[in-house]
């Protein structure tokens, strides 16, 4: 077992922002039946841990002091009866829907880490077996915590929206955790890929990672046309993360039969739409058979996600801040001991 008087973790209240934040020691009961004592080591930063400290995600309005953040990696510690898929020692990372294990929309549960559901911003943090998944030796503990949502978030836009195949064009928003994370994965795939920054010093980043073109949309305000420009052509795929402010030039940087895949900024609830004739398809993260497909892809292809910048569990609140102001490139990670 642990040490569970040296458990602590960090507390949030919703509608309560960034300054809400605090650190305490905290008890832990033994793992139950069906879960996982995980000693966590990493977690990471994404946009919706700044929603939820605003009260702006959905079951949140009435929700008390929380534990934030999505994602995380850890050891796990011990296990509680009827576990099976997980065993002292591995190193494992949970999805960030509890209990989805597989299926599309219609299977999803509430159950999401760092909001409705206490997150892993602890040193030491429970979840059921079953959603958890193994973590490849290859990625250290910083690299596996951006993956249960950023990208898991970016393969299932490569995979659901429009499988992309060899000499596909995919259009990425932006260097943050999602378009980082699609780049690498559609040049793994064979894909030529455009993304589009206000930062020359980004760009030239993800040029370095293999990006085919590059617009700084400061520069170039029309950056559907300036990516039709220089690829000869309109994209087969846009991973949206932007949201309605920039659907027409999304719509205007397509092949007609390109497909948008809305990262959840459009509004509404999931649905299938089409906008002058291109398809929209909602993407949110991805079951815990998304995830393990994911993870093999990464192992084969050699995969290492990108992480910028690291800040102690107990500076979470300076990661944030950095999140907020856009000052990072691919992810902001968070070191747990």
């Amino acid at each position: 077992m642990t040490d569970q008087g040296a458990a602590r973790r960090v507390l949030a209240t919703p509608s309560g922002g960034i300054e809400s934040l605090r650190i305490e020691p905290f008890d832990l009961s033994p793992p139950g039946p069906g879960e996982a004592l995980v000693r966590m080591r990493a977690a990471s930063l994404n946009y919706r841990d700044l929603l939820a400290l605003r009260g702006k995600l959905p079951g949140m309005a009435d929700r008390g002091p929380y534990v934030p953040l999505s994602c995380g990696c850890g050891e796990v510690a011990a296990v509680g009866p009827e576990v099976t898929r997980v065993a002292p020692g591995m190193r494992v990372a949970p999805i960030f829907a509890l209990g989805w294990i597989r299926g599309g929309f219609e299977t999803l549960t509430s159950a999401h880490l760092g909001g409705p559901v206490d997150g892993t911003a602890a040193s030491m943090a429970i979840f059921p077996a079953e959603s958890l998944v193994a973590i490849p030796a290859m990625l250290g503990d910083l690299e596996a915590a951006t993956l249960p949502c950023a990208g898991a978030t970016a393969w299932s836009a490569l995979t659901l929206a429009r499988p992309i195949h060899p000499g596909d064009l995919v259009i990425l928003q932006g260097t943050g955790g999602v378009s980082v994370a699609a780049l690498q994965f559609a040049k793994a795939a064979g894909a030529q890929v455009a993304i589009t920054s206000s930062s020359d010093a980004k760009l030239a980043r993800a040029w370095a990672l293999g990006a085919d073109i590059c617009v700084n949309y400061r520069r170039d305000p029309d950056w559907a046309a300036a990516i039709r420009q220089q690829a000869g052509r309109g994209g087969d795929l846009l991973i949206d993360v932007v949201g309605t402010s920039e659907l027409d030039q999304a719509v205007a940087a397509l092949n007609a039969d390109g497909a948008i895949a809305s990262v959840g900024l459009l509004g509404g609830e999931p649905t299938r739409q089409r906008v002058a004739g291109r398809q929209i398809v909602p993407i949110l993260t991805g079951n815990r058979d998304t995830v393990e497909a994911m993870l093999r892809a990464i192992e084969v292809n050699r995969i290492r996600p990108v992480v910028d910048r690291v800040f102690p569990l107990e500076d979470l609140a300076r990661g944030l801040q950095i999140l907020e102001g856009h000052g990072f490139f691919g992810k902001i990670a968070i070191a747990i001991h």
